[in-house]
């Protein structure tokens, strides 16, 4: 926000310099981004009026022109600008004269014709981008005076970072009100007196929805002269608050803006049919706006409406946002206009501009609130600008309210701003602080909660204007900002830690990837947020949960897999030309969970478990001279699966899945079923669809049950030799061999004669001569080993019959010939 410095000491004018101003400023929250003056810096410029302005003889678009400088002489210039004529009072650079950019001045010939100087433009002199003529002046200047000087040239113009809970400052008199808060200086209010009315003209308003509009205030104002011109203390102001004069009624409206942060509008009355409507955009109405873009106003596809003015045709304006094109006020043909003022809902206006893809100065103020209370105080003021500048004959103010904010007092407890400021203040620095800010407030004692002395309690009553101001912590802010942070010491936070048991069962989310990382793979980072058509293509069942202000259109739902952001990644490391990538992430998905409450840790009815992702593309290992090339498959990403989890005893049981390839899917289960996920080859479809080169594999586990370990326990090492006994069972071609393995193990643990088997392990598996169409051979090898004694051989042979045995009645197996 740009601020000339004169217009705010107009206001507050503090016995400060310009580093003293903008500490202060800064200090209380409205940090002075830049201070420069109005123009660029350059010298021996003066005011010149042209006095004759004759054709180039030899030139047809240049002008020799005869201009006055205060030298007693006329200085002849040659003018190649189409606004230069005789009477204009405008720039002139004498030779010598130095402009932005080091460009000097000196006397030259052009055409033949000598010229001693240059007339500028205001590009030329770094006052703006306008290099269409050069400046036109006031008629009243001196010439001969320096331009500097005579136009101000050297004030200083702030430039105000703002946070978006000082909305009351978004105006050069609520700067000056915290400035004079701040510096302890008074400030000097405008006062409001009400224009004379002369016409009993009125426009009838209707406002139709009160959760719009709390306050519509206007009034007719007959016989104006729109094309009247701008005033030029006023277009300064506004030039060098960063706003471009248009018009004297358009001017006016933006000064009033800029000076008190009030928006208003000014309709032309002859382009209004019948009264004023306030209500919600319906559906199929549209309206050509003031920057010529054409909206639709109804509700949009959340449901959301947009306010409108409107008359009886329809729509004519944006409630709080922007004019319409049809009832704006034009210079030539505008003669009565209807001025309006009101008070819109912040909570209408919030989200509209975004849903037309714009923002204006008016919805900035009116989504973060604008006084209600000085509607027509305001309005009285902007018509005496129009009266003063443009003329004409004002009828009375019609101004209805359906509502307005209610200002509850606000408690604010000593004890708790010393606590959270870490200052020793006084209850005499709060009553000075709330009086300089011009709150209405009661202080009384109350019992301490300690039992020690009476703590200092203030009742606030926020004022209209004040809509940042809410709660007790709003309060403590104020206290601080006018105290100075400045004054607040640094000292180090001092926090009591309770040290939280860590058990050696849990392992850590840090421990967990330090696995993955160990195994090759690297650890990805994505955003929670994803295209609804991604993570459709994973959903296995159920809706996603929507993003109701997304960041961007492809980022419209929470994530429940973490698959997309992984081919994601994938997809851009490919472009990059990397031909082997394992990737992993771990982090939350979310899930709807109707009738799940809300806890420390948990939102209501939404799930969010940690999730463990993995990706596999490419070759097996990189590239070397000790094994030959192959690239990877299921049983590489299940191995490495089962190698970091050990502790997990995962099981894989083959299963569909809609986004994995039908034939290379599992799903991963505890030993007691519980389901943790998925394994599989990414679909064919999947592939072709999102153009990769080959195969890829992936997996999702839910990161509880992996970060469960069981502890470790001591055992005894046998010194004695261990029996290996290889077993090969013949059995049916659909009997996993997962299964197998399980019963072996049920048997050692159910018969204590087994208790001496120490490994079981499958290396062999056989299918063809000597066996049946759907038969096939498992071969397992079983390490006995006790710890008193060597084993004998009977001992072996009764384990292995016994295992046998079970295999037989289980499964039907047979031992392998």
């Amino acid at each position: 926000m740009r601020i000339p410095e004169k217009w705010l000491r107009h206001y507050c004018n503090p016995p400060l310099d310009a580093a003293g101003l903008d500490h202060v400023l800064t200090m209380g929250g409205l940090e002075v981004e830049a201070r420069e003056p109005v123009a660029a810096p350059f010298s021996g410029v003066v005011v010149a009026r042209i006095l004759t302005a004759e054709k180039h003889p030899d030139a047809d678009r240049l002008q020799v022109c005869h201009v006055e400088v205060g030298q007693g002489e006329p200085v002849q210039i040659v003018c190649g600008a189409p606004n230069a004529r005789a009477g204009l009072v405008t720039a002139c650079a004498l030779p010598g004269a130095v402009l932005p950019g080091d460009f000097r001045i000196k006397k030259t010939k052009m055409r033949g014709v000598e010229s001693g100087g240059m007339l500028c433009s205001g590009r030329e002199l770094g006052m703006g981008d306008d290099h269409a003529g050069i400046l036109e002046l006031p008629a009243d200047l001196t010439p001969g005076e320096d331009l500097r000087q005579a136009l101000d040239l050297d004030e200083e113009v702030l430039e105000l970072k703002l946070t978006p809970n000082l909305a009351h400052c978004m105006s050069v008199l609520g700067v000056a009100r915290d400035l004079a808060a701040l510096a302890n200086a008074p400030v000097q209010l405008p006062t409001f007196a009400a224009a004379p009315v002369s016409i009993d003209d009125r426009l009838p308003v209707d406002i139709q929805e009160p959760s719009l509009c709390g306050r519509f205030a206007g009034r007719i104002i007959r016989g104006v002269n729109a094309a009247a011109p701008t005033p030029d203390w006023m277009k300064q102001r506004l030039e060098r608050a960063g706003q471009r004069p248009l018009s004297a009624l358009v001017d006016i409206s933006n000064y009033v803006l800029l000076e008190l942060g009030r928006p208003t509008h000014i309709f032309d009355l002859n382009a209004l049919k019948g009264g004023i409507q306030v209500r919600w955009g319906r559906q199929g109405e549209r309206l050509e706006l003031l920057n010529g873009q054409t909206v639709e106003v109804g509700p949009d596809a959340r449901a959301l409406p947009v306010g409108v003015v409107c008359d009886d045709t329809g729509p004519v304006s944006l409630a709080g946002i922007m004019g319409g094109q049809g009832t704006a006020v034009d210079p030539e043909r505008t003669t009565d206009v209807y001025l309006e003022a009101a008070f819109w809902w912040p909570a209408a206006i919030m989200g509209r501009p975004r849903r037309f893809n714009f923002t204006t100065d008016a919805a900035q103020r009116f989504e973060r609130g604008v006084d209600a209370e000085t509607v027509v105080d305001h309005l009285e003021y902007l018509s005496q600008l129009v009266l003063q500048i443009c003329g004409g004959q004002a009828g009375p103010v019609t101004d209805q309210i359906t509502g307005l904010p209610e200002r509850r007092p606000v408690q604010m407890r000593l004890s708790r701003l010393r606590r959270i400021s870490g200052l020793s203040l006084e209850a005499a620095d709060c009553v000075d602080a709330f009086t300089r800010l011009g709150f209405v407030f009661e202080q009384k004692a109350v019992p301490a909660a300690d039992g020690q002395d009476a703590d200092a309690v203030f009742l606030v009553t926020p004022p209209s204007r004040r809509f940042d101001i809410a709660i007790e912590e709003d309060l403590i802010e104020e206290v601080i900002r006018l105290y100075g942070y400045d004054r607040v010491p640094t000292r180090p936070p001092l926090a009591r830690i309770q040290m939280r048991p860590a058990p050696e069962s849990q392992l850590s989310a840090l421990r967990l990837k330090r696995r993955w990382a160990d195994r090759g793979y690297q650890e990805v980072i994505n955003y929670s947020f994803v295209a609804e058509e991604d993570d459709r293509r994973f959903r296995t069942e159920g809706e996603a949960i929507h993003v109701q202000n997304p960041i961007a259109s492809h980022m419209n739902v929470m994530r429940t897999s973490l698959w997309s952001g992984l081919l994601t990644n994938l997809r851009l490391n490919l472009n990059r030309k990397a031909e082997r990538v394992r990737l992993f992430e771990t982090g939350r998905v979310f899930l709807p969970a109707p009738g799940q409450p809300a806890g420390p840790l948990a939102l209501a009815g939404i799930a969010q478990p940690i999730h463990l992702g993995l990706l596999a593309f490419g070759p097996v290992l990189e590239p070397q001279w000790g094994a030959s090339p192959r690239a990877v498959d299921f049983f590489d990403l299940k191995g490495d699966i089962q190698a970091v989890h050990p502790e997990a005893k995962l099981q894989f049981v083959a299963d569909t899945h809609p986004g994995l390839h039908p034939g290379q899917s599992a799903r991963i289960q505890l030993p007691d079923g519980t389901f943790v996920g998925w394994i599989g080859a990414l679909h064919p479809q999947l592939v072709d669809a999102l153009d990769l080169p080959g195969p890829v594999f992936l997996a999702e586990l839910d990161g509880a049950p992996l970060m469960t370990r069981t502890l470790a326990s001591a055992r005894l090492d046998s010194r004695f030799p261990p029996a290996i006994r290889d077993l090969a069972v013949v059995l049916d071609e659909a009997v996993p061999a997962a299964d197998v393995e399980d019963e072996i193990w049920a048997a050692v643990g159910q018969d204590p004669s087994a208790a001496c088997v120490r490994h079981v392990i499958l290396f062999d598996q056989y299918r063809g001569k000597g066996l049946e169409n759907k038969e096939k051979s498992l071969a397992f090898r079983l390490w006995m080993q006790h710890t008193d004694r060597t084993m004998n051989d009977e001992e072996v042979e009764a384990v292995v019959a016994m295992v046998l045995g079970r295999l037989t009645a289980r499964f039907g197996a047979r031992l392998r010939a």
